[in-house]
């Protein structure tokens, strides 16, 4: 029995001194005055990266620089590929792996990698989701699971009904695995449910917006107070989305922002009855806003008031949507096709693509030639209203 220990461990020397002498044969990429102007270590680290794991000489050569491999640790660096090769990573993935988190070449694959790669395969993390996973966000390998990554799962589940959510939760958001969750997403959930947002609103922020629940607890206390003091209750459904816009800007850019709309005609009164009634309007930039607030007011000659009655007008993009369809109804308006009245704004704006094109594009382009480029942006509607 230790004869055969004894042979098989020698088969494992020779297995590592040969692939060590491949990695410094000349073969490699690496030009001389390369190899010359680095140690013996980076050498053999970039040789080993080219050759083995597939990655560009430039790549190598930056990882060489922050990370060496020995020549006595390559026999854990070749586990670690075989390993990864086993759980369906391809070559590209390896690489990015590698570029972006290096140390995983000297992960004991048994204790360290195993025994995640094993709790998220047997949680539904199989096939290409795993190797995406592990690529987007390397620092999940770098966490225990006992301690990090079971209690944030079992927590994110206890909100999210089924494994179908509760995976595109965390394809959406990876680094919830990364985060100390007892910091910032417990005790945020906690405080919002205990606030009165029902269950099923919190589970949309962890499924839709996360970052909002990643904020420090004192700031999200602070901004449920704010949302709360312009009279939204947190049981309404708008108030989740109040939270998450005004919890992705500073103090200082709020006031900004209300004084900007106070610059354009607006009451404040009408900001923040706005914001109440839809809040991602002040998520819109400053220059989306004026844009906007120019293009009705002064080419469409919608009044000022009709625009902050309708501020839904504000979130539609001027040069995708609007614009194109505005010259379409003018040319149409000019030849006498159809009529355009004040209520304009619903056409430029509510009615879907495929409607707009079927009852003003296509069903007049006969009559009207290069209707479509129009419509497209690629022709000046004054070079057909003639």
């Amino acid at each position: 029995m230790a004869a055969t220990r004894n042979f098989i461990s020698l088969l494992q020397r020779r297995c590592i001194q040969t692939s060590a002498a491949s990695l410094c044969s000349n073969s490699s990429p690496l030009s001389t005055n390369s190899s010359s102007s680095l140690s013996s270590s980076s050498s053999f680290t970039v040789k080993f990266l080219v050759n083995s794991c597939g990655l560009p000489l430039k790549s190598a050569l930056s990882v060489s620089k922050k990370f060496q491999i020995h020549e006595k640790e390559l026999h854990k660096s070749l586990s670690v590929l075989e390993f990864l090769k086993a759980h369906d990573f391809n070559e590209t993935q390896i690489g990015r792996l590698i570029e972006k988190w290096p140390r995983v070449l000297l992960c004991r694959v048994e204790s360290t990698l195993k025994l995640k790669f094993d709790f998220l395969t047997q949680n539904g993390f199989s096939g290409q989701i795993l190797p995406q996973l592990i690529v987007l966000v390397p620092a999940i390998l770098n966490r225990k699971v006992d301690s990090c990554i079971k209690p944030c799962f079992e927590f994110l589940k206890s909100f999210l009904d089924n494994n179908e959510k509760l995976l595109a939760a965390i394809k959406r958001y990876p680094w919830y695995f990364t985060f100390n969750f007892n910091s910032a997403l417990k005790p945020n959930t906690v405080f919002l449910i205990k606030e009165g947002v029902p269950h099923d609103r919190v589970a949309k922020l962890i499924l839709m917006y996360p970052r909002t629940l990643q904020m420090k607890p004192d700031r999200m206390v602070r901004v449920v107070n704010s949302v709360k003091n312009l009279g939204l209750e947190p049981k309404a459904p708008v108030f989740v989305h109040a939270l998450r816009v005004m919890i992705g800007m500073s103090e200082s850019t709020w006031k900004r922002k209300i004084e900007y709309m106070k610059s354009l005609g607006w009451t404040e009164d009408e900001v923040l009855l706005t914001f109440k009634r839809n809040p991602d309007i002040l998520a819109c930039s400053e220059d989306k806003i004026g844009r906007a607030m120019d293009f009705f007011v002064n080419t469409v000659r919608l009044g000022s008031q009709t625009v902050v009655a309708n501020p839904v007008l504000l979130q539609y993009s001027i040069d995708k949507r609007v614009r194109p369809r505005y010259n379409v109804l003018k040319v149409l308006e000019s030849k006498n096709l159809i009529e355009v009245n004040q209520r304009v704004f619903w056409l430029l704006t509510t009615r879907s693509e495929m409607k707009f094109r079927e009852n003003y594009v296509a069903r007049y382009a006969d009559k009207v030639p290069g209707l479509l480029e129009i419509y497209r942006g690629t022709v000046e509607a004054k070079k057909i209203d003639t």
